[in-house]
Formats: C-alpha cells, structure tokens, sequence
C-alpha cells in the first residue's frame, strides 16, 4: 500500500482545488474523490482516516477548497473547515427549524419558497412536521440548487443514519415521533455525558405520570437560548409545549438532536432518578429525593447570583 503524504508539508506551497461532494456521499465515494483530485496519495488512506473519526459524519455535501498533496488527516481537517466551504449553512445539534429558516434565508432563498419546502417535503412516516427531522451538520448546495431539494437533503441526512433508523421504528413504549421527541429534549437539557442519565429522568416521570418541568421546552416556546434562569411566570405559558402546564411529553420534538442524544433517546442509562440540576458548568447531580434536590437547588442559586453561570 503506498505511502500517505507527510503532515509537516507547507500548505502555502500547494495548489488548491474545488471538488464537489455529491449528496449522500459515502466515506469510500468521498475518499476516491480526493484521490483522483491528487489530494490524497491513496483513497484508502482517507477511508482509514474517516472510519477511525466520528467527525467524518459531519462532512457537507456540496463544494470545499482544498488543498493538493496532503495528508488524510489533513484532508479531513479541511472538508470540516467552514472557511473553505463556500455559502454554508450550518444546523448545530439541537438547532430549531426557525434558526434553519433564517439560515436558508441568509443563503439566498425566499421565505416564502422555504415555507413551501417545508410544507411538501417527504417526511418519515408517522412524522407530521420537519422539526427535529433537519439533521445537524453542514450544508453547501451547488448554484442553482432549489430550496426543495435543500431542505430535503436535511432531511435525508437524518434518515441515512442508523441510530435515526432503528428510533424511528420505535419501541414497545414510544414510537419513532415520541423517542425523537425525547432524544430533543435529552440535546436541550445538559451535556453529552449526561444524555442516558437525563433519557432515564424523562422516562421516569413518564412512568408515574409526572408533568416533565423541562426548562428547555419553555425555552423552546419563547424562542430564547443562553438562558439558565426560568421565571415563575414562564412556567404558565399556555402551550402544548410547556411541560410544566401540560403532562407527558409535547406534541413534537423541540429541535434537531444529533447522534448521541438519540441514542441516549434510546438506550437511557438504568436509574431511579427523578430529579436532576446543574449546580455549576460540568457538574449536573441526579437524585430520586425532593429533599436532595432541593438542597442542590439552594447551591444552584447561589452559584447562579455568584455569576458561575456568566
């Protein structure tokens, strides 16, 4: 097998081209692409490379500029630089379909054309609405590429992949629009290491007929982010979505949820927990005790007024 291309080489000394990342696009397509644009030495050194790193799902489709004679490694690197992806548009996990809309529009589309692909696009059965179905990744469509066949590639995004096809076939207790419905709320609520944990929390609530009181679909109704603190009043917001009014879960998803949320969706971590709060950035306690939660509460609030959450 031939050699890769060292990694010390100067990027200033080499040419640089544009190729064009089709829709859909396997690791061993993309691999081959770059092979024959001399990129890499071997297709098979960047397959090597793709498979070893999960950042390789987020590669977009559409054109990147990239150098010539480089590394797999550094190969990746560039298809994951948003600098070198002309017009991208960008879902982070948890992304709501009204940041996507603003985002479509900055792109140059219509509001009214976007309006319209949301409307007919294929949905998954048993899925109603594209809300949470808008895969997080990058996008860059070739000119002249309909909003129809935008949206829908983010759609299509979602349903390729194999933890989004094994929740939408649900389970005993769930189906597919509920875990994905739950899988959003897990992306909304905490970091990714304590997904299973917070999966397990909502589960349990569930299964005793206690109301979710999840901060994040409030936060969700009023279009709000960076919000740590949530008032009293917030709380009685009329809205299907406001899980401290309404029991069970809501009516939809509350935004994208990328791979380890669903998954946490899922696969929930085994627990009694009911209660959950973050005390300070990285440090999120589970308990089944009021009591226990409430004196946590109480160091919550005083790390909040301290401005740990700033």
């Amino acid at each position: 097998m031939a050699p890769d291309f060292p990694t010390n080489k100067l990027l200033s000394q080499q040419s640089e081209v544009v190729i064009v990342l089709p829709e859909g696009a396997t690791g061993s397509v993309i691999a081959q692409l770059l092979f024959e644009n001399q990129i890499v030495k071997s297709s098979e050194s960047f397959f090597r490379v793709a498979v070893g790193d999960k950042r390789s799902a987020k590669i977009a489709p559409g054109n990147h500029r990239i150098s010539q004679n480089i590394s797999a490694i550094q190969a990746l690197e560039q298809l994951l630089d948003a600098n070198r992806i002309p017009n991208l548009i960008k879902i982070y996990e948890g992304g709501w379909k009204s940041e996507v809309v603003t985002s479509l529009v900055n792109y140059g589309f219509s509001a009214t054309d976007i309006a319209k692909a949301f409307s007919i696009a294929h949905l998954p059965q048993g899925f109603n609405q594209v809300e949470g179905l808008l895969f997080p990744a990058q996008y860059s469509f070739a000119k002249g590429t309909p909003v129809t066949a935008a949206v829908q590639a983010m759609i299509d995004r979602f349903t390729s992949e194999s933890v989004a096809q094994q929740l939408l076939l649900g389970s005993k207790e769930f189906t597919g629009q509920k875990l994905l419905t739950i899988a959003s709320i897990v992306q909304a609520e905490g970091d990714e290491k304590d997904f299973s944990r917070i999966s397990r929390v909502i589960r349990n609530r569930l299964a005793i007929g206690m109301p979710l009181q999840m901060d994040s679909t409030v936060h969700f109704i009023k279009k709000v982010r960076g919000q740590i603190f949530l008032s009293t009043q917030s709380t009685l917001i009329n809205s299907p979505y406001n899980t401290y009014k309404r029991y069970g879960l809501p009516p939809g998803p509350i935004g994208s949820p990328g791979v380890a949320a669903m998954t946490a969706a899922l696969k929930p971590e085994v627990g009694d927990w009911l209660y959950f709060i973050t005390v300070t950035p990285g440090d999120t306690r589970f308990t089944k005790s009021i009591n226990v939660f409430n004196s946590w509460k109480l160091l919550y609030e005083k790390n909040r007024k301290a401005g740990a959450f700033k």
